[in-house]
């Protein structure tokens, strides 16, 4: 089973207390993002102590505003290490405007001229924004591309559509969730991911206490249920996606 998308310096507990929680629930490999320079620094030395942790690393459009060309320089030095796997967590946030949206648009297309010079999948965040996120997307031309913790379903057809990957978090178990449940089901299984975006969105069981990498068992299970599939065989299916997208 693999986590496709968490933040372990931020979770509540230890990063090796983390790790044995992962291997007892079968978590095999995690990726660490990174959400600006000192968070993706960061996530790639953990990379550097830790076998089964790698790390994608970017500006998380809350930054944008001061993202600058000096970004690009330190993101493609760190994009170098064998351990990083993709470039993100970028994209737009319309919820909160942290940066100006124009900026947030800049950071984006940087990031995911980058990822392509690169050949590295792209992480994107999107909330309120898929309009302009897909459309940024159809400009870049850029595969593959993993929509982390998908919520716009409503779009789901598109995404399929362009080949894009569907990164399913906590949230697909929440009871009102039924459009995300729906989706879920589509979803092919070669286009499908699982992650905790831990230490948020903590799925039901755990749902109102921080989240943790290994609760991505519990996403995996609901959604084989969904699905009406077993576990093992969509936990062996999701972590061939991520297999052949993060190239291990």
């Amino acid at each position: 089973m693999i986590d496709s998308h968490c933040h372990l310096r931020s979770c509540d507990a230890p990063v090796d207390e983390l790790l044995a929680e992962c291997r007892a629930a079968g978590v095999e490999r995690v990726v660490t993002i990174g959400c600006g320079r000192e968070s993706s620094e960061d996530a790639v030395a953990l990379c550097d102590l830790h076998p089964e942790v790698f790390a994608a690393v970017g500006v998380h459009p809350h930054d944008a505003d001061g993202f600058t060309p000096a970004d690009l320089v330190w993101l493609r030095d760190l994009a170098a290490h064998p351990k990083v796997v993709a470039i993100g967590e970028c994209g737009l946030d319309y919820h909160y405007d942290n940066s100006t949206r124009p900026n947030q648009r800049r950071a984006f297309v940087a990031q995911g001229e980058l990822a392509a010079d690169l050949g590295l999948p792209l992480v994107i965040h999107t909330r309120e924004a898929a309009a302009d996120t897909l459309e940024v997307l159809g400009a870049l031309g850029h595969a593959p591309v993993i929509l982390h913790c998908f919520s716009i379903p409503e779009h789901l057809d598109e995404v399929l559509e362009r080949g894009h990957l569907v990164s399913l978090a906590g949230p697909v178990t929440f009871p009102r969730s039924t459009a995300l449940q729906d989706a879920a089901r589509r979803v092919p299984a070669d286009r499908l991911l699982v992650e905790t975006d831990a230490p948020y969105l903590a799925p039901v069981p755990r749902r109102g206490r921080p989240n943790r990498p290994a609760n991505v068992a519990h996403t995996l299970a609901f959604v084989a249920g969904l699905r009406g599939e077993e576990p093992a065989a969509l936990d062996a299916a999701t972590t061939a996606t991520a297999r052949r997208v993060f190239g291990w």
